[in-house]
């Protein structure tokens, strides 16, 4: 993937929206705001103006006039330049036909699930659950209340659906499987914590694992490729 030398998407947002015409940065945010794209972009105003200075000074977009209306202060227009519109096609372009791996809060939790007792990683998810499952009647609320809405301005929430769905499968399954006692390596798991609550050493707890759980804690026999002769 290219190095953009503006890589926020706020920065792809403001440029998209200078496609349409000169705006200063309130109008940018204002727009934003209306059309809920912060749902999907961090927007917050302080940073919007950083990204606008960046655009600028790499010669995407260029300051048409400053004005100000009484005491207000001043609020320069600007306007998408040749260059900006290049980086606007390439950069969508990269997004939209590249995946690429996002490192999600939920994912690194649970790549460290183990570090939890199970009986609380049980509580944690259904909370998790519970909440995701709130917010899908939310939005599936919101989206009776837009139906008849251009289904192009409706995407990005169509997309968080989707991930939500997916998200509230895959949340209810590992439940089901921990709770019923299928997921695999559950045994060890609970030894883990039992064993850490015993009072025992951490070197008397790795010996006890390795022991009871030889191929889980000491991993797999060494397989040595054959000596050539």
């Amino acid at each position: 993937m290219a190095r953009r030398r503006v890589s926020n998407p706020l920065a792809l947002a403001a440029l998209t929206l200078l496609q349409e015409r000169p705006m200063h940065p309130y109008e940018i945010s204002s727009n934003l705001r209306e059309r809920r794209k912060d749902e999907s972009i961090k927007l917050n105003y302080g940073s919007l103006y950083s990204v606008v200075e960046s655009l600028a000074r790499h010669g995407l977009i260029e300051a048409l006039e400053t004005t100000r209306e009484g005491r207000r202060p001043e609020r320069t227009v600007y306007a998408i330049t040749d260059a900006g519109q290049r980086e606007v096609e390439d950069w969508l372009s990269e997004l939209i036909s590249r995946p690429v791996k996002e490192f999600t809060q939920f994912e690194a939790g649970l790549s460290l699930l183990g570090a939890l007792p199970v009986d609380d990683a049980i509580r944690l998810l259904r909370l998790r659950l519970a909440s995701l499952t709130m917010a899908a009647r939310s939005a599936a609320a919101i989206q009776e209340a837009v139906a008849g809405f251009p289904r192009i301005f409706m995407l990005e929430s169509e997309y968080e659906a989707a991930v939500r769905d997916a998200e509230i499968r895959f949340v209810t399954g590992l439940l089901r499987d921990i709770e019923d006692g299928t997921l695999s390596g559950l045994d060890g798991w609970r030894r883990i914590h039992e064993l850490r609550a015993s009072g025992l050493s951490p070197e008397e707890v790795d010996a006890k694992l390795a022991a009871e759980f030889p191929v889980v804690f000491t991993g797999p026999p060494e397989v040595r490729p054959p000596e050539s002769r």
